[in-house]
């Protein structure tokens, strides 16, 4: 068994290879995404520093419907979008587009939570004091709401690993797709099982670090 496991370490190595990759594109692009999203759902929402009904009501609709889809049936109900966006619907690039639109409003709504965290009575004395919206949200709403908003880009972080599992299923590589391969379709237990403990590895890690970093930055609030 070990003899075959290390015939597979460029399989493995490969596949974490591919599995990073998808990660940190869809990370990335969602975090500018839904970071700036997050913000606009606290500041437009009644009676907030820049009330909009039509646009918190549009944005919280649209983000609740994407949600609501499990992100197996989001790749398959988005295809045309993800081949126009980058030409195929399968592979590395056809699944960073679903994993873009799965999470981003995710952080979004993560973003809005730690954001709302931050005492209002903050916000009126800033207000009070001449400050302008802009200035508001980067030097009292994300500065005040940093460390929260590291923690909710971990979890998120964490939720995307899971769902390039799930898009090994439709070829997209990584991991997931070596574990349906070798673990599911061949049944071959020790792959699945070196799979497993890549991903809780990973995972724990992730969290480590995120929460030792929020520590940091809460420190230095």
């Amino acid at each position: 068994m070990i003899q075959r496991l290390l015939d597979l370490t460029p399989l493995f190595t490969q596949s974490l290879y591919e599995t990073i990759i998808m990660v940190v594109f869809s990370l990335v692009i969602s975090t500018i995404i839904g970071v700036p999203l997050g913000v606009l759902l606290v500041i437009t929402r009644p009676n907030h520093i820049k009330p909009n009904k039509w646009l918190f009501y549009s944005l919280n609709t649209i983000i609740n419907i994407v949600r609501s889809l499990p992100f197996i049936i989001l790749i398959v109900a988005i295809i045309p979008f993800t081949e126009m966006i980058v030409g195929s619907a399968i592979g590395i690039r056809g699944a960073i587009v679903p994993l873009i639109v799965y999470t981003a409003p995710y952080i979004a709504r993560l973003t809005e939570t730690a954001l709302l965290e931050v005492d209002f009575g903050v916000i009126e004395a800033y207000l009070a004091m001449g400050a302008s919206w802009m200035q508001i949200v980067f030097r009292v709403l994300i500065r005040e709401a940093r460390s929260g908003i590291l923690l909710c880009l971990t979890i998120a972080l964490i939720s995307l690993i899971g769902a390039t599992a799930m898009a090994g299923a439709v070829g997209a590589g990584g991991l997931g797709d070596l574990a349906l391969r070798y673990g599911y379709q061949q049944w071959d237990l020790p792959v699945m099982m070196v799979t497993v403990v890549i991903l809780i590895f990973m995972v724990q890690l992730i969290q480590s670090l995120g929460n030792w970093a929020a520590k940091k930055l809460k420190k230095n609030t």
